[in-house]
């Protein structure tokens, strides 16, 4: 999936936003609040997103998988070879970490979004 793939999927969640932080990220974020993150300019240096502790310890277990820096403690992972997961499995974990970070979001939020 290359960048402009990942954008479009990733703003087709409801309330979906994407910001460029820390000068060279887009994220993309619900409630203000990511659920992924990436090069601004490409994907290839990797991706990170939010995944249940069983994804977390199971995508950990494979080459090219880590838990993210700063953040792996909240079971962020960071996929630094696109090899290591499919399309449609990265399509499956980016809707995943989406959710999960939808459904943490004080309900006020979530009736703002829909």
């Amino acid at each position: 999936m290359n960048i402009e793939q990942l954008r479009k999927f990733c703003l087709s969640f409801p309330g979906a936003t994407e910001d460029i932080k820390w000068g060279a990220d887009l994220c993309f974020c619900v409630g203000a609040k990511m659920f992924c993150v990436t090069g601004a300019d490409s994907n290839a240096s990797g991706l990170s997103l939010k995944c249940t502790p069983e994804k977390f310890t199971e995508l950990i277990e494979r080459e090219g998988i880590d838990p993210a820096a700063y953040v792996g403690r909240y079971k962020w992972v960071r996929i630094s070879k696109q090899a290591a997961v499919s399309d449609p499995e990265l399509k499956e974990l980016v809707g995943k970490s989406y959710q999960l970070v939808f459904d943490k979001l004080p309900p006020k939020i979530k009736k703002t979004i829909g």
